[in-house]
């Protein structure tokens, strides 16, 4: 497959989304924006969130892993269920019933004005990092695939894609995304399907033959047994609920699109119909990984990890099943890049710069304000991403995303403490805390040998860093009136 040809595929795929963003945005305002006039689809919705919980690190990185973790991911995925189910139950209602935009005014109201900016200011640091390094990412594989054969500089590409993702978000906002959101997610199932059936009939196997073969080559354990182990059974499991408990329920990004839902019963449904996708999807990821590692020997490829999906396709696979990759990354991308951007506009918007409070404002200078915030960020973004870039290095990359997931340690402490306790703050202290949280996190993490000896911190690291914030704001409290 030519690399014009998949640019050719990827333009045609933007414009798409163009045709759909002019369709939705039409008569748009900031609550069209913001929660798309609360009169979202639940089922579109449901779907659409598939795709923006995942990325495109995802659909490389998850079959990449299968390798090395077996099925193990599947730990992960029960926690992540049972972390949906105390959303819908717990924050769902929450955030109906004081009929939020933003879902951080929740802390100003129970907590006071500085826990609310504390709160907003670090999904804010924290989406901003974790979406570029994804965004870089898959930016970089479509740079090496397609684009440096055609004497594209990197910085043109990242401009064109930043460009394009600002142009079908910036009048609709959700009203938009849930809509570009459910073809994106589509494309990337269709994606995942194909490729996993083509490999099938390659091989000759049926499904009940391939698990039997993933079972013979050890791609098929689940549970590990080592305590020590960052991948211990139990570990994973809570790991994956608070990880879903402050990544999902506590984050701008993802809520708002519930929200966007009339009633609490429809965002209830649209919850548990995503989870089921999900859950499914996530494991034909990991079936589809192990094909991928049954197949790889016989036609000589030896790559690992990220690099194996690519390789295989860009080598072995027919060019079709090439473009239907490419769709399916380019899908896989995109959800978590325009709905990052158009979160991150909402709450500065809201929560930093208070239009909504602003009883002198008219509507138009609202929108104009909100306009500025989005251009903003798409700047930001496209720094950062050069910034990537020009450093190079996967680890760093890795390291930022690693950080980023420190960041949801004080909203995990913050809403905790709203919801379970009834004391009140000492308001004006509450920045301090969220810092220290995350930044003892980070010493604890460099100095495990030192600490644990052969003990090794995983994902529970989350849950240990609201444990933290959670301690410090109870210090700095006193019983409620």
């Amino acid at each position: 497959m030519s690399a014009v040809s998949l640019f050719c595929l990827v333009f045609a795929y933007f414009s798409v989304l163009l045709v759909v963003a002019w369709r939705t945005s039409r008569n748009a305002n900031n609550d069209s924006f913001f929660i798309g006039n609360k009169s979202s689809n639940w089922v579109l919705v449901a779907f659409g969130m598939v795709g923006t919980t995942m990325s495109g690190v995802t659909f490389i990185s998850v079959p990449g892993a299968v390798g090395r973790d077996g099925f193990a991911y599947l730990q992960v995925i029960l926690g992540y269920v049972l972390g949906y189910i105390a959303v819908v139950c717990v924050l769902l209602p929450l955030y109906y019933r004081l009929k939020l935009t933003s879902i951080y005014t929740y802390l100003e109201q129970r907590l006071g004005p500085r826990s609310y900016q504390s709160g907003a200011a670090f999904f804010i640091l924290s989406r901003t990092m974790s979406a570029s390094a994804r965004l870089y990412l898959v930016v970089n594989i479509l740079q090496i695939t397609i684009l440096d054969s055609m004497g594209v500089p990197f910085w043109l590409s990242t401009v064109v894609i930043l460009a394009m993702i600002l142009l079908y978000t910036f009048e609709g906002g959700v009203k938009t995304i849930v809509w570009t959101d459910t073809l994106q997610t589509l494309g990337m199932v269709l994606g995942l399907v194909i490729c996993t059936g083509w490999l099938l009939h390659e091989m000759h196997l049926g499904p009940l033959e391939s698990i039997a073969q993933m079972q013979q080559h050890g791609l098929t354990r689940i549970v590990n047994h080592t305590v020590d182990s960052p991948g211990y059974f139990w570990k994973q499991v809570l790991a994956g609920f608070f990880i879903v408990l402050g990544m999902t329920g506590m984050d701008q990004e993802t809520m708002q699109k519930n929200i966007s839902v009339k009633t609490l019963r429809d965002s209830q449904k649209n919850m548990v119909l995503m989870t089921v996708v999900l859950t499914a999807v996530l494991v034909l990821f990991m079936y589809l990984g192990a094909l991928l590692y049954l197949y790889a020997p016989t036609v000589g490829v030896s790559a690992t990890g990220d690099k194996l999906f690519p390789a295989v396709v860009m080598g072995h696979m027919p060019a079709v099943l090439q473009l239907i990759f490419f769709i399916g990354l380019i899908s896989a991308l995109f959800p978590s890049a325009d709905g990052a951007m158009t979160a991150l506009t909402s709450s500065f918007s809201i929560d930093i710069l208070g239009v909504q409070r602003r009883t002198g404002m008219t509507e138009q200078v609202r929108k104009r304000l909100r306009h500025r915030v989005h251009l903003a960020f798409c700047a930001i973004f496209l720094i950062l991403v050069l910034a990537f870039k020009w450093v190079d290095n996967a680890s760093m990359v890795g390291l930022v995303l690693k950080l980023t997931g420190y960041t949801y340690g004080p909203l995990l402490g913050l809403f905790a403490f709203g919801i379970l306790t009834r004391r009140t703050l000492r308001d004006g202290w509450v920045p301090l805390v969220a810092l220290a949280g995350p930044a003892l996190c980070y010493l604890i993490d460099s100095n495990q040998e030192i600490l644990f000896g052969t003990y090794r911190i995983g994902l529970e690291l989350l849950i240990l860093n609201g444990l933290l914030v959670f301690a410090g704001l109870l210090l700095i409290s006193k019983k409620g009136t």
